[in-house]
């Protein structure tokens, strides 16, 4: 069970639940990273008394600095002192919950020193993850998902045997806001309109992807890495009630599934007491009042993002690289207002035909595929 963490990403909405979580477990903090939100990091230093903070902006860095003078907390900046936060000798286990591909050399900083890895951040995987799976077969870390639907699998497969014993894995998908609107309806949503997800509270970013699809995507690549399957072995069907939270076929025809309520707490509760499990303070599932539940097929035609997902795992390499950071682009560029709701899978195509596909590549491949992609997708 963990006993320390280092958690990347603070002051996000999973870094927020996860301190949660330790209050809850009494868990020691070793490092607290943020990116600007300096108000909220004094406040988390204050209370958790890391042995390091660290916030990407220098900026923000210089005035925490002057903030925490009275306390014995060291404060670094930038990407420096995130890889050194993943790397602290005192945290047994590294949480992930930054966004986007920033998350991936940190990550791979702290498989080197045999921390357990609980991943919420799920780009890492979709950029990198045969370089990050093989590395943690190398160095014997853990790799225990925080996302709700791998870490519904991961559960659903505690009593799997073999791999070949499965013959799908099912990520189930709330549908986002617009559930059932047509390629056209689309075009006219605004970011108010793709902020308002249904059942999850997020942050921006990941809340537009689940709108557009494209956070399914990420995620079927994700369990293809995670579990060693082929696209085609796992599948993705919406279920707007988010309590079946995902599921494993097995080859006898048997469907195992993880239910529970829409708290993210659960999963990141499970990734520092796995294998065990503690109690939960938290409201119960009730099967007697949680209603109906629904499933659909997700429609690929009106949310491109998901199909272009599906495409690049197929096609593999640096593609999946190019998608992802293209997105975050394009979807930063949705929030300002730049551009509407269906250009974001435009600008995602858009780069994936102007950068080259390289196969087998090495880390600085995918660095530079992201940064060609960054580039291809800003017009």
């Amino acid at each position: 069970m963990t006993k320390c963490i280092s958690l990347l990403g603070s002051t996000g909405s999973i870094g927020k639940q996860t301190l949660q979580v330790v209050r809850e477990l009494g868990l020691s903090v070793a490092a607290l990273t943020a990116n600007t939100q300096v108000d909220l990091m004094e406040q988390q230093a204050r209370e958790f008394h890391p042995e390091l903070v660290v916030m990407m902006n220098e900026d923000a860095a210089k005035e925490l600095r002057l903030r925490l003078s009275d306390l014995p907390i060291r404060v670094m900046p930038g990407e420096d002192g995130l890889m050194e936060a993943a790397t602290l000798e005192n945290a047994d286990t590294v949480v992930t919950a930054v966004v986007g591909s920033v998350g991936l050399r940190p990550t791979l900083a702290a498989i080197e020193k045999k921390k357990r890895i609980a991943l919420a951040n799920k780009e890492t995987l979709v950029c990198a993850g045969e370089l990050v799976m093989a590395k943690a077969k190398q160095y014997g870390a853990e790799i225990v998902p925080v996302d709700s639907e791998h870490s519904a699998i991961f559960q659903s497969m505690q009593g799997c045997r073999d791999r070949s014993e499965i013959a799908r894995l099912i990520l189930t998908c709330s549908g986002g806001p617009f559930f059932g609107m047509s390629y056209e309806e689309l075009e006219h949503m605004t970011p108010a309109h793709a902020l308002k997800h249904p059942n999850w509270s997020m942050g921006a970013k990941i809340t537009i992807d689940s709108a557009t699809l494209m956070n399914k995507g990420l995620e079927i690549i994700e369990a293809m890495r995670l579990y060693d399957l082929p696209v085609e072995q796992v599948d993705a069907v919406i279920h707007r009630q988010s309590i079946v939270h995902s599921l494993v076929e097995y080859r006898d025809g048997a469907m195992i599934a993880q239910l529970g309520t829409p708290d993210m707490k659960l999963p990141i509760r499970y990734a520092f007491t796995y294998p065990n499990r503690a109690v939960t303070p938290d409201r119960r599932l009730d099967l007697l009042t949680c209603g109906d539940l629904t499933f659909h097929a997700p429609d690929m035609e009106a949310f491109r993002c998901l199909k272009i997902a599906r495409e690049c795992a197929k096609v593999g390499g640096t593609s999946c690289a190019i998608m992802n950071a293209a997105n975050e682009v394009a979807v930063m560029a949705f929030l300002r207002g730049e551009i509407g709701f269906n250009d974001i899978a435009r600008r995602v195509e858009t780069a994936l035909s102007r950068v080259e596909v390289k196969y087998e590549p090495s880390l600085a491949d995918i660095l530079e595929a992201d940064r060609l992609a960054r580039l291809a997708a800003v017009n």
